[in-house]
């Protein structure tokens, strides 16, 4: 008779983190750390980091943070991106009476628009609060969790939001030359930080069910174009993209420019919404899926 009985818990008990834990033992300089054929594969951070290893480290930027929500129930997230340099209401008002006293006048004009554009991180920090709240009560495969690049200004903001009512929020970091690190409202477990700029954009789409785009920069732009292209050319499932700010993005693009010569379809204009509100970009989202 076949035995179905587990097997006692000190047999399966994965030891193949031992070769890495026997690596950390010794300090960055010490000679371990150097090239050496007899060193596991998987321990060599030597063998890792070659230009022929490039395809494996791709391979596990794809799987690890996968893994990691897959066993914390993130099945569904609504992606916030923005400008990492628009503050805090209450960062830019002492930044303005710092500037003031200095009697700087670039620093002053400097202060002038971090104040004008406050206002963004508490629009962006009140919609994901209205997420959150929704949230809060389904069960846990119809929830829907914040997900930001991790960083400063509106993503901040957007994990705050949800922070602010204890819900989860993840963040999908980069590597970058000047060192940025996870703002602190990301939770612990759902923070990640990657090297490749593929793959951070690969996991906001997998398992994205909705974007609102802050004002923001090159990589604001660069995160929204790739997220409307997917959906353009049905690589990706549609979702609602919510362009938050009207002015900002009215202003930024001429979409009416790409119409006119013919590079987009008139219903191609309906893959995107303008709104002012926290309020009327989650009617949108909520309006797309019957919420």
């Amino acid at each position: 008779m076949e035995n179905t009985q587990p097997l006692p818990e000190h047999i399966v008990e994965n030891k193949l983190a031992d070769a890495m834990a026997d690596l950390l033992k010794y300090p960055a300089e010490d000679a371990v750390l150097r090239p050496n054929a007899y060193r596991l594969a998987f321990a060599d951070p030597e063998f890792l980091l070659r230009r022929d290893a490039r395809g494996i480290r791709i391979q596990l930027e794809m799987l690890k943070p996968d893994l990691d929500q897959i066993e914390q129930g993130i099945d569904n997230t609504v992606v916030v991106f923005g400008s990492a340099r628009f503050p805090s209401p209450e960062t830019a008002d002492a930044a303005m009476l710092q500037a003031r006293a200095s009697g700087d006048s670039a620093a002053i004009k400097l202060a002038e628009r971090h104040l004008s554009n406050a206002h963004y991180y508490d629009q962006a920090r009140l919609f994901a609060r209205l997420v959150a709240h929704y949230s809060a009560n389904l069960d846990a495969k119809a929830k829907l969790y914040i997900c930001t690049g991790g960083g400063p200004g509106i993503m901040e903001a957007a994990n705050r939001g949800a922070h602010d009512v204890g819900a989860p929020t993840v963040g999908l970091n980069i590597a970058l030359p000047h060192e940025q690190s996870a703002n602190p409202y990301v939770t612990p477990a759902l923070s990640f930080k990657f090297h490749y700029f593929a793959m951070r954009k690969m996991h906001f789409m997998m398992r994205a069910k909705a974007l609102v785009a802050f004002p923001g920069g090159f990589g604001t732009l660069d995160e929204l174009f790739e997220v409307i292209t997917l959906v353009q050319t049905r690589k990706a499932q549609p979702v609602p993209i919510v362009l938050f700010g009207s002015d900002y993005w009215k202003r930024l693009l001429n979409i009416d420019v790409m119409l006119e010569e013919g590079v987009i379809s008139p219903e191609d204009l309906d893959l995107f919404h303008y709104v002012d509100t926290p309020e009327a970009a989650w009617d949108v989202i909520k309006r797309f899926y019957a919420l």
